[in-house]
């Protein structure tokens, strides 16, 4: 009986290495738990909880997951002519499994029967989960909605809903994405309308919906029809019904675990989440920001996946009389492989544990839980500071996260050789599964677009002072530091530059200004991890110095103010071609 959380040396110890107590003490108050029969005694016991939690996580996973998952892919999930999904029915098993272990309401309140954990516990299940069978991370890792219900709707819908994830084990949606409205949102035209009585209803079609089948859909659409931006948009929330039919399954190229559904809406009864006209701007954006961490949970698992089956067959295939582990070629793969994960896996919790921070002060302050002004005005203060870094890491740990996975997978296969390339490993499957996280809540250039506004304003200069002003007993570690504040500089230096540059150019620099920063950051956490721990120390090493080189070979190209790609692109690019 293997299990994914325990077997993880990494995950224990960086988990170790974050302050959950401070977490759990802000997450445990009376707001979060109402009239629950259990509370943790006290932020100790709720921390091992929070430890037992992810040991049934990572038995599920280890146990159920990733056995059923190779069967899933290859047959898939079948549609009803009524409209309706039939899931495979080892899927349906595993829901089962965890509806069991009381995981469906894995950061809802305990007044509503949920575990009430926070965001960074729920990313290390994310991350099992991935690890057993990325394409059901998508079912189990929509649990967002429900926290939108709760967070932004009245307590008369709250208490119509929340309890049926957190209780009942419902699966849900988020349908946003439409056929002419993919990552522009603003464009979206499925329309809201109410009748005599107030009751609200759904017009129109959603495309590319993951688990588009689930019971309980939060929705996007246009409540003001004279309002063409996202000003006219409101959130809704429904039920599956007669009225919601799937029209169409997707045949995709991976997470075939994952039913992806083009949706028609006739006439769908439906309630208002919040305000009119703040769906987009207010509650899809915050649904987002826990989307997109999700997915960089489900890429480093994926991607620990692949490492796994990579160094186990590096291991034990021979060739030429040794482990090809023992050819240079092969070792230097297997070895970033790992660096790559672990550092992804850094940034990733790191970004959580901020965003916990940010949610819970936020929820405090909002609350009306401060004991004076001076708590007040402090945590006012603390909020708008934690919001500017989350707003920075959330995008860069998506995008960098996402691209490791593809990556990773990548690397797998090679490793593998011919038999990554067929259906005896699941080699092929990570990769296949791993590429759609580039893409889904946000591709990699929209991510790299809202994160280089965090370098050019100066919120990444700042997040990194506090790292840069800590020393160190050991030499080599602040000699990596050294080398990081140089770093740090010429990437603002370019940011800089970008900005004073023709229009267009700042967002054309931004992949290259963005990579550096980030390796920047993850630089700075893997040296805090280096000096508690000796191989650490070596992992730093060898994440800092490799990537240093690619890093200013990109900011050189940013300050070389060629911008021929957008100047010259008809030239360049060609004429599009025409089929005759």
């Amino acid at each position: 009986m293997g299990n994914f959380f325990l077997d993880n040396e990494d995950i224990q110890f960086q988990l170790g290495n974050l302050d959950l107590l401070k977490i759990a003490k802000q997450q445990e108050d009376r707001s979060r738990n109402g009239n629950a029969d259990y509370v943790p005694d006290s932020p100790a016991d709720a921390v091992d909880n929070y430890y037992k939690v992810l040991e049934i996580v990572g038995d599920i996973a280890a146990n159920t997951l990733e056995p059923n998952a190779e069967a899933v892919d290859a047959e898939g999930h079948t549609l009803n002519d009524d409209g309706t999904v039939t899931l495979h029915p080892l899927v349906e098993e595993n829901l089962k499994r965890c509806r069991q272990a009381n995981l469906m309401g894995f950061t809802l309140p305990r007044e509503f029967g949920g575990l009430n954990n926070p965001t960074t516990i729920y990313s290390v299940a994310n991350e099992l989960i991935s690890r057993g069978d990325c394409s059901f991370m998508n079912i189990f890792g929509l649990q967002g909605n429900a926290e939108t219900i709760n967070a932004f709707a009245s307590e008369e819908i709250r208490q119509k809903y929340v309890c049926d994830f957190a209780i009942g084990g419902a699966t849900g949606a988020m349908a946003l994405t439409e056929p002419d409205a993919g990552s522009d949102l603003q464009a979206v035209r499925l329309r809201a309308w109410q009748d005599e009585n107030g009751q609200w209803y759904l017009n129109g079609v959603k495309r590319f919906i993951t688990n588009g089948c689930g019971e309980i859909l939060v929705t996007l659409a246009r409540s003001e029809p004279d309002v063409a931006d996202g000003r006219g948009l409101s959130v809704f929330v429904s039920r599956r019904c007669e009225q919601i039919r799937v029209r169409h399954l997707e045949e995709k190229l991976g997470i075939h675990g994952s039913p992806t559904c083009e949706l028609v809406f006739n006439d769908a009864p439906a309630e208002l989440i919040g305000e009119r006209q703040r769906g987009l701007i207010t509650y899809v954006m915050a649904l987002m920001n826990g989307a997109r961490l999700g997915i960089a949970s489900q890429s480093v698992g994926v991607a620990e996946a692949a490492y796994r089956l990579a160094r186990t067959y590096a291991a034990s295939r021979c060739q030429f009389g040794v482990a090809i582990e023992q050819m240079p070629a092969v070792a230097e793969m297997v070895v970033d492989m790992q660096i790559a994960v672990e550092s992804a896996r850094a940034l990733m919790y790191q970004t959580a544990f901020i965003c916990d921070q940010e949610n819970n002060n936020l929820r405090i302050l909002e609350g009306g839980q401060c004991v004076d002004k001076a708590e007040e005005k402090e945590r006012k203060s603390t909020a708008r500071a934690l919001k500017r870094v989350a707003g920075m890491l959330t995008p860069m740990g998506k995008y960098f996260c996402s691209e490791m996975a593809n990556r990773v997978t990548y690397d797998c296969i090679q490793v593998l050789g011919g038999s990554g390339f067929i259906k005896d490993y699941p080699a092929e499957r990570y990769y296949r599964d791993a590429r759609i996280t580039t893409i889904y809540e946000g591709t990699s250039q929209l991510q790299v677009l809202a994160a280089i506004r965090s370098v050019s304003s100066g919120i990444f200069a700042s997040y990194v002072e506090q790292y840069e002003s800590k020393t160190f007993d050991a030499a080599l570690l602040d000699d990596l530091k050294t080398k990081l504040i140089g770093l740090r500089e010429k990437t603002v230096e370019a940011a800089t530059f970008a900005k004073s540059q023709a229009s267009g150019y700042l967002d054309l620099s931004g992949r290259r200004i963005v990579d550096a920063a980030i390796h920047v950051i993850i630089g700075h956490y893997l040296l805090e991890q280096g000096a508690v721990n000796e191989r650490k120390k070596r992992v730093a090493r060898r994440f800092i110095e490799k990537g240093l080189p690619t890093a200013l070979a990109g900011l050189e190209i940013v300050l070389s103010a060629d911008a021929s790609a957008i100047q010259e692109y008809e030239l360049l690019a060609g004429p599009v071609p025409t089929v005759e």
